[in-house]
């Protein structure tokens, strides 16, 4: 069960600025990597994922979308989201 964490953005995006920071530091607080992708350059990833605002933060477990969390998320709530796919610790 692999889950992979994306967050669209968009250049000049004032959420997508606040957002990048509160990703390094889950990133750092899991141990997870979660992938910033630009919706503007990958334009094949907004009708993939119906996107429809930026940014907008995804989590994938076998490659279907089980979150979807739509403007700027807290630190406090994407952890939540994340920790409810990872492994439990041993």
């Amino acid at each position: 069960m692999a889950i992979r964490v994306i967050c669209f953005y968009q250049e000049g995006c004032m959420g997508c600025e606040e957002q990048a920071p509160i990703l390094r530091e889950v990133e750092r607080d899991l141990g997870i990597e979660i992938e910033e992708i630009d919706a503007v350059k990958n334009p094949e990833y907004i009708k993939e994922y119906d996107l429809r605002v930026t940014p907008t933060t995804l989590i994938l477990e076998d490659g279907k979308i089980r979150e979807r969390m739509v403007g700027l998320v807290h630190r406090e709530e994407l952890e939540a989201a994340i920790r409810r796919y990872l492994p439990a610790p041993r």
